[in-house]
């Protein structure tokens, strides 16, 4: 709340849903395939927010793709072998995107 505002506050509020990506999808509008990547043990980011927005965006019949690792932190990776599978998870998701 220090940093991004108290979503309590009305007036708050008002401000955050102007720019909340949650709060801005749109059926009618046609989105990229989308990708989200959290960790399960992410101390800063709790992992429900990336699966609230995809549960919304699927709700919507928009293309996603989710990947949760079952450990490593608010970089997703634990050791350089899962930063290793979180590369090859991110440029494979851009090479199919950029080949559709």
């Amino acid at each position: 709340m220090g940093e991004y505002g108290d979503p309590d506050d009305p007036e708050m509020r008002a401000y955050l849903t102007r720019y909340s990506p949650y709060h801005n999808i749109h059926k009618a509008t046609k989105y990229p395939r989308a990708l989200f990547i959290t960790s399960t043990k992410d101390d800063r980011v709790h992992p429900a927010h990336a699966g609230k927005m995809v549960a919304r965006l699927m709700e919507q019949q928009h293309p996603v793709m989710y990947y949760e690792n079952v450990e490593g932190g608010h970089a997703a990776g634990a050791n350089l072998k899962q930063h290793a599978t979180m590369a090859a998870i991110e440029y494979t998701y851009l090479q199919r995107l950029l080949m559709d």
